[in-house]
């Protein structure tokens, strides 16, 4: 059978997949990188930005909330989309318009245009980002499964730290004048190549029985999200218009309506856009309650310390993206052998990731209090490798924890809840702590030394929480990391 043949179905009715390749593998999670490499990217680029296009400080928010508004909102969506018309054409049309909608970005004339092509791109990294787990799910089992999503969870952390260092590296070079156009640019050769990769090595499959779209699912999870992200994310900056809080007023109440309309068509035998079956999977359930302090707690640590270098230390887009070097080459160097680990203490691993990771945060807020104003890079080298090493450990483990006992069928329904779930706590955590930070620092109590200081001590706390949940989690060696 070929790659690009969709799986006959067997004798019990569910389908059998191709087993995915190495090669395959290697190019879903390229795929995988590129999304959440410019959910980062952009912040090292945002000075240049705003002065290249006379851009406002609410567009510059508007061009980091855009992509990453518009990508949480159609997650669970695109994982349908590819359940029902097959996972490699979604991931093959996504990545096609996710390198057209970068290249509109590299040439954007002007500040909105940027902020309307940055929300299109996040819409087609919602095509793209779902359909990597699902393929990985359908083509994979035991062991192999269990590495395959210990590499997908290696590969999304690692983007986000390469995305500032490779993003810093490029402004920082100015290639023939371009200034931060090229940040978007490099995805236009990077896309195509993996479209031709795409083609050849990823196996088409499919839900047995695809369920129709839940348009009213759909259209509530929606709403649900952009009343709760765009007051978080621009409430701030603007002053909290009335507007603001109207929208987080409807917030709960979108989410119960979201929810009984799950509840109702599950009830009724139909497929929900995000099944309650799905929550009461142990896996999933306390994956998910882990998964958002500690995404928030990532996003939050990702955003505030390239702003504090920046605006605190003045340091430039490579000097920036060099200091997340050490927590890079830490991060890498712990999920290459947490499977390993997790064969051997299963959930633990997560426990003990967390923290480390809370160690090392603490242990940032210390260097910033003795070494304020006159932070050499060296001097943040030991806390950022220990902070490498415990999201190494937790991070790559956490994303098997929570899709071990996923059935394949609803492959493409877990995947679009995992990754909603981490994009939209990533984002909250930005629009919490970095709003946090942004207050303590500008015209605050605190300078920007005790800003640092105060807001990782928080996310210190928080990492501790995370531990603690994390003791709750199901063992990832039992039931082979199948099906529930």
């Amino acid at each position: 059978m070929t790659s690009n043949e969709t799986a006959p179905e067997s004798a019990t009715g569910i389908t059998t997949q191709p087993t995915l390749t190495t090669a395959g593998m290697i190019t879903v999670l390229l795929g995988a990188a590129l999304p959440v490499i410019d959910f980062f990217i952009v912040n090292v680029g945002l000075p240049t930005i705003q002065t290249d296009l006379h851009a406002s400080t609410a567009t510059l928010e508007l061009v980091v909330a855009a992509y990453g508004v518009a990508f949480a909102v159609l997650l669970v969506l695109g994982g349908r989309l590819g359940d029902a018309f097959g996972r490699r054409r979604l991931f093959l049309l996504g990545l096609a318009l996710f390198t057209l909608t970068s290249l509109v970005c590299g040439i954007a004339p002007n500040g909105v245009t940027l902020v309307l092509a940055r929300a299109a791109q996040g819409a087609a990294a919602a095509l793209v980002m779902p359909q990597v787990l699902s393929i990985i799910q359908a083509g994979t089992t035991g062991e192999h499964r269990s590495r395959a999503l210990g590499f997908y969870g290696a590969t999304s952390g690692m983007s986000s730290l390469v995305g500032q260092l490779f993003g810093g590296s490029l402004v920082a070079a100015d290639l023939w004048g371009t200034g931060w156009r090229p940040i978007f640019l490099v995805n236009v050769p990077i896309g195509l190549i993996g479209l031709l990769l795409a083609r050849r090595t990823v196996p088409e499959s499919r839900a047995t029985n695809p369920a129709g779209v839940d348009r009213w699912g759909t259209a509530l999870l929606a709403v649900s999200l952009l009343s709760l992200l765009i007051p978080l994310t621009e409430g701030g900056s603007l002053g909290w218009p009335w507007w603001t809080l109207v929208l987080l007023v409807a917030f709960p109440f979108a989410a119960y309506g979201f929810f009984r309309v799950e509840t109702r068509l599950e009830a009724r035998s139909r497929m929900p856009l995000l099944p309650p079956a799905l929550l009461r999977t142990a896996s999933v359930r306390h994956g998910l309650a882990v998964a958002i302090p500690f995404f928030c707690g990532f996003g939050a640590f990702m955003f505030v310390y390239v702003v504090a270098l920046q605006d605190g230390l003045h340091f430039g887009p490579f000097d920036s993206g060099l200091a997340l070097a050490p927590n890079a080459v830490a991060y890498f160097s712990m999920s290459l052998i947490s499977s390993r680990l997790v064969a051997r203490y299963g959930q633990k691993v997560v426990v003990a990731g967390s923290a480390i990771g809370a160690l090392g945060f603490a242990a940032l807020a210390g260097t910033g209090l003795l070494t304020w104003p006159n932070v050499a890079i060296w001097e943040l080298v030991p806390a950022m490798m220990v902070i490498g090493l415990g999201n190494g450990l937790a991070q790559t483990t956490l994303f098997r924890v929570v899709l071990s006992r996923v059935p394949t069928d609803l492959a493409g329904a877990g995947s679009g809840v995992l990754t909603t779930t981490q994009q939209t706590s990533m984002a909250l955590g930005v629009a919490v702590f970095g709003g946090l930070f942004a207050a303590l620092s500008s015209g605050g109590p605190l300078d920007f030394e005790g800003a640092f200081a105060l807001t990782f001590e928080v996310l210190a706390v928080l990492r501790v929480a995370v531990a603690v949940l994390a003791r709750k989690l199901p063992d990832p060696r039992q039931n082979g990391g199948g099906p529930a």
